[in-house]
């Protein structure tokens, strides 16, 4: 059974910078945008994404000048270039100086003064100084600024928001249980300045509860009201219209179920509507706050009186509970285990209110079938926490700790190919099914039948078997380049599977590389930096490029991401 227990942790401990994560590709691509006779890259993205700490490592080590905008500075021509710049100094002359400039970082271009913007926007006419630039997208920007794109001068880079694995990879040190981690990349959805902001709320105010028997810590409750959140709130609070305020706020606290549209005024949700602050469903029957957010926010915001009133209205929430777990059922039984939408699961974890132990057993199977491993232990174990005994829950957590499954249902047969034994079920799976189809392509020894089996597989949600099957291609195949493929395409899916361990998987092993490439393979999988490889091993930074890119030659893959799970080589990492 989980009970949690009070982190006594406080808020004045220095946090450290976090460790770059992800972003690999994005990172090569800003590198070699000045590179080769390039004049560099626009990298835009939603404020807190990321952009300042990626052109931050690109330009680590490297001589380069940087200017900044602000918004005090707006009206102030050439603000940004006072550093750089004499005082009264003509556009004409400021391009000549800063022409010399071999890398030039402009941070934060959209808030520029129009003189800046156009300074910044002849360089990039002229093309003797590499322009490395990052602007918020969607923020007003100056003209001479957005043309820099718009107008083809330079290539942009849109930085999409870090996926739930990076997110996990970056939380890692503080040691959450993963439904906690999920929640905080929901609400943050990819902005890292708002969830380091949370971070520190809740560790200085003890917020995060131990779990006992296992290590971790767990969030529930309310959302912390930092000064990051009411900075992200600002566009809900400052809505001064008829009738606005009232019903963002009902819509905040008939989470987690929707309202009808017809308890609600029409102008208003048109208002809201077009300046994209809620959501109505497609077939215009409800309607919910269009941020995950905005709920919690408000909710935490509202005075205590009005909170009462807005929460005083009785909701049952067992028949769309009821609803989700026969969705789950549904998919589990149709062997399709791609996401579905829960939320009345999530908002009662969230709040720390009881899961019906029926509810979690589903969806503790769902994750494991997916993959998700830590996250089905975690739903098993909620259900526990009402009902020590329940069998469903019970049964789960044996599954995830590796023990076969019983009777013999669809997924009780397929144990058998998942351990390489496919010959007693062979014609007793579901004819056309991906389980059949994987099973037959492992008797034949079919290398390229197993990827497309795989392939089927994570069409369908099953993510983990999907990393199986290619595990067992890379055996199969008889052609070294089609085996690294394989093992490359296993290793990335094994990512997506928070570090699952099995007997298919214990196979991925790296390819014959040197023992220097081991050496800097195993560095590399750490999270150490070219740069800090090569300080550690006393080489130059091209030659730990050069053994890198042999390394990946071998091993199938460019992604430096997924390193970590190829292989763990401690005995290579030198003391």
């Amino acid at each position: 059974m989980r009970t949690y227990e009070q982190d006594a942790t406080t808020a004045t401990t220095p946090q450290p910078p976090w460790p770059f994560t992800g972003r690999e590709d994005e990172l090569e691509r800003v590198r070699g945008s000045w590179a080769a006779g390039r004049h560099g890259i626009v990298v835009t993205g939603p404020a807190g994404h990321g952009k300042t700490r990626l052109i931050t490592e690109a330009v680590r080590g490297t001589d380069h000048a940087r200017v900044t905008g602000t918004p005090e500075a707006r009206d102030l021509p050439f603000a940004a270039f006072a550093h750089l710049l004499p005082d009264a100094v003509s556009a004409q002359r400021a391009v000549r100086i800063l022409s010399g400039l071999r890398l030039l970082v402009v941070d934060d271009a959209h808030l520029l003064d129009e003189a800046s913007a156009a300074l910044v926007h002849q360089l990039a006419v002229h093309g003797r100084t590499r322009l490395l630039v990052a602007a918020v997208d969607g923020a007003p920007a100056p003209g001479a600024v957005s043309r820099l794109w718009t107008g083809e001068l330079l290539p942009r880079l849109a930085l999409a928001p870090l996926p739930y694995e990076d997110t996990a990879q970056l939380l890692a040190a503080a040691g959450l249980e993963p439904l906690t981690v999920r929640r905080l990349h929901t609400v943050c959805q990819g902005d890292l300045r708002l969830l380091r902001d949370l971070m520190a709320a809740l560790t200085g105010a003890g917020r995060l509860a131990s779990v006992a028997g296992t290590g971790e810590r767990a969030w529930r409750g309310a959302l912390p009201v930092t000064p990051a959140v009411r900075e992200r709130l600002a566009p809900l609070l400052e809505r001064s219209g008829p009738g606005e305020r009232d019903t963002l706020e009902r819509l905040a606290f008939a989470e987690p179920l929707p309202l009808p549209l017809d308890d609600l005024d029409l102008g208003v949700l048109e208002r809201l509507e077009t300046d994209g602050l809620i959501h109505v469903d497609d077939d215009g029957g409800a309607v919910t706050l269009a941020h995950p957010l905005h709920g919690p926010a408000l909710r935490a915001t509202t005075g205590r009186l009005r909170a009462r009133r807005l929460n005083s209205e009785p909701r049952d929430l067992g028949p769309a509970l009821e609803a989700e777990r026969r969705a789950l059922a549904r998919r589990i039984e149709q062997l399709d285990v791609r996401a579905v939408p829960t939320p009345v699961g999530e908002w009662l974890v969230a709040e720390g209110a009881a899961v019906p132990a029926g509810y979690a057993a589903v969806r503790s199977r769902f994750a494991r079938l997916r993959g998700e491993l830590r996250d089905a232990a975690v739903w098993a174990r909620e259900g526990l926490r009402e009902a020590p005994g329940d069998e469903g829950c019970r049964a789960e957590l044996s599954l995830i700790d590796g023990e076969s499954a019983a009777g013999d249902d669809v997924y009780a047969r397929y144990e058998s190919v998942r351990r390489g034994e496919p010959g007693p079920v062979v014609g007793r799976l579901p004819r056309d099914s991906a389980f059949a189809r994987h099973a037959e392509a492992l008797t034949r020894g079919d290398g390229a039948g197993l990827d497309r089996a795989a392939e089927a597989l994570e069409e369908r949600g099953f993510l983990l078997f999907a990393a199986e099957a290619c595990a067992q291609a890379v055996r199969a195949h008889r052609d070294p380049r089609a085996a690294r493929l394989s093992r490359t395409r296993a290793v990335a899916l094994a990512r997506r599977c928070q570090g699952a361990r099995t007997p298919a998987l214990a196979g991925l092993v790296l390819g014959e590389l040197t023992v220097r490439q081991r050496q800097i393979v195993s560095l590399a999988a750490a999270g150490l930096s070219n740069r800090e490889i090569a300080e550690r091993l006393t080489l130059s930074v091209r030659t730990v490029g050069n053994h890198l890119y042999s390394a990946y030659t071998r091993l199938g893959t460019g992604d430096r991401g997924a390193l970590p799970w190829l292989v763990e080589l401690p005995e290579c990492a030198p003391a």
